[in-house]
């Protein structure tokens, strides 16, 4: 089985990152919003194996930052759902206009 090429990999990487970019901007919703991050964190994941894998194979230095993206990716979600939680519950909407006008 011959190897997937770098250059692959890279167009996959680059997509989800555009795409990610573009539900970023486009999107009023937080929750779509939050999977935006995601994708656009999981893209630079894709890019870190990938590089790693193809230019120091003995090395493991890509694979250890794939890692702590992961657990700053978790620790994002869970707070950015804690956030949304609590402004759908005092406004009982989660698009990011209304959430704009918070009044302290």
């Amino acid at each position: 089985m011959s190897p997937v090429p770098v250059t692959h990999i890279l167009f996959v990487s680059t997509a989800l990152f555009f795409i990610g970019m573009y539900g970023l901007f486009t999107r009023r919703n937080m929750i779509t919003m939050l999977m935006s991050v995601e994708l656009i964190l999981n893209s630079v994941n894709i890019n870190f194996v990938a590089f790693n894998k193809y230019l120091y194979p003995g090395k493991l230095d890509g694979i250890f930052f794939s890692l702590f993206i992961i657990t700053i990716a978790a620790a994002e979600a869970a707070v950015a759902i804690a956030i949304i939680i609590n402004l759908y519950r005092s406004h009982h909407s989660i698009d990011v206009e209304d959430a704009g006008e918070l009044k302290y």
